[in-house]
């Protein structure tokens, strides 16, 4: 057996560690550029202690507050002149992961120059990146525990990740407090795609002993704990487990890295601006049946984390999952059309052509027209 393992990543766990950001940052600067969404966490209450925070431990403070659902790359080219401009020498990320992605974008492009779909694409190699302190408040993407900035170009549609060690947080700060006032439509929405981070990671061509130790314990702890919150059912100990979950399921794609249902979602969800886990609720179940036969132990080990019984039962286990906690849905009540499958096709096997090489079952092009197509179509009347 040979594996490597390598992710320098210095998490901060535990409720009320959040009140921990000033004396933090102050570590790695003088001048935070706050990279936040546009309303959350001002309606919270969330920025304005952060910023009173990162004042009261000598920190000057500049709030970039532009960043959507599905980040773009010319939003993070334009965090990124805000902060030279303002002489900013550390990053924080406030928010869920659209938020964490740009400001490691933001990070990047402080220090290297030119367009950063260069860099993306491996036309280019940066050298560094400002130090960024991320703080996720959703229990989703798990981009606090990795390298990867998923940023769309909106003039191609191209969805695909920045990756490199540079951007990886210096600190991450994980208080599962700050999980608790999401909508519980975005709860059911970034949950799901925690779950498949650390599913996609588990039957990943590139799963090692690490990678899948941890994928299992996220799987489980998703599988107890996000139908119950999703209800209301809350508690401290559920809210933790969720964050931890999330954060796994970071890590683990890192290393072992996405498999079909990413490939497939990122072309969607960067032709029509779909939320991500809805996209990935429209297709992992149809990607599953189509792949049970290429690792049918593996899929028997997702079900059982799921509640049942054995691979035969795991495309139903997930459509249980996904109906529980109302994120039963398809592509074409997403928004997508018939006629954007060709596109979107073509997109999976060049942008994301990691995904689908990545997966246990090779599928043709063809056979991806056909899965978008029953995507499309599984739910609409």
């Amino acid at each position: 057996m040979k594996f490597k393992y390598y992710l320098p990543v210095n998490l901060i766990f535990g409720r009320g560690e959040a009140e921990s950001i000033g004396s933090i940052a102050a570590q790695y600067g003088k001048s935070a550029l706050v990279v936040t969404g546009r309303s959350s966490t001002k309606k919270s209450g969330l920025l304005d202690r952060v910023l009173e925070n990162l004042e009261g431990n000598g920190l000057k403070a500049v709030v970039f507050d532009k960043v959507r659902q599905n980040p773009l790359t010319t939003t993070a080219e334009e965090g990124a002149l805000l902060a030279r401009e303002k002489n900013c020498d550390v990053i924080i990320g406030l928010g869920g992961g659209s938020v964490l992605d740009c400001a490691k974008g933001i990070a990047f492009l402080c220090v290297n120059h030119g367009d950063i779909n260069d860099y993306i694409f491996n036309r280019a190699a940066g050298k560094s990146a400002l130090p960024l302190v991320a703080v996720p408040t959703t229990c989703g993407t798990g981009s606090e525990g990795n390298g990867f900035a998923v940023l769309t170009n909106p003039k191609t549609g191209d969805k695909k990740s920045l990756r490199s060690n540079t951007i990886i947080p210096k600190a991450s700060i994980i208080d599962s407090r700050l999980m608790e006032t999401m909508p519980k439509s975005v709860l059911a929405s970034v949950g799901f795609d925690a779950l498949c981070h650390s599913m996609e990671a588990y039957l990943s061509r590139l799963a090692q002993p690490m990678t899948d130790m941890m994928c299992v314990e996220a799987m489980q702890m998703i599988g107890k704990h996000l139908v119950s919150l999703c209800r209301g059912e809350e508690s401290a100990g559920a809210w933790d487990a969720m964050a931890w979950a999330s954060t796994i399921g970071g890590m683990v794609i890192n290393t072992a890295g996405v498999t079909l249902p990413h490939g497939m979602e990122h072309p969607a969800s960067g032709c029509k601006d779909i939320v991500h886990g809805r996209g990935l609720a429209a297709l992992t179940p149809v990607i599953t049946e189509a792949s049970i036969d290429a690792a049918p132990d593996r899929y028997a080990v997702i079900s059982k984390a799921l509640g049942g019984k054995d691979e035969r039962d795991c495309a139903s286990q997930l459509r249980k999952l996904l109906e529980e906690i109302g994120l039963s849905t398809s592509l074409g009540e997403q928004g997508i059309t018939r006629e954007d499958i060709p596109w979107m096709t073509k997109n999976c096997f060049t942008v994301s052509a990691a995904g689908i090489a990545n997966h246990p079952r090779k599928f043709t092009e063809e056979e991806i027209a056909q899965l978008y197509e029953k995507a499309y179509s599984l739910f609409v009347i």
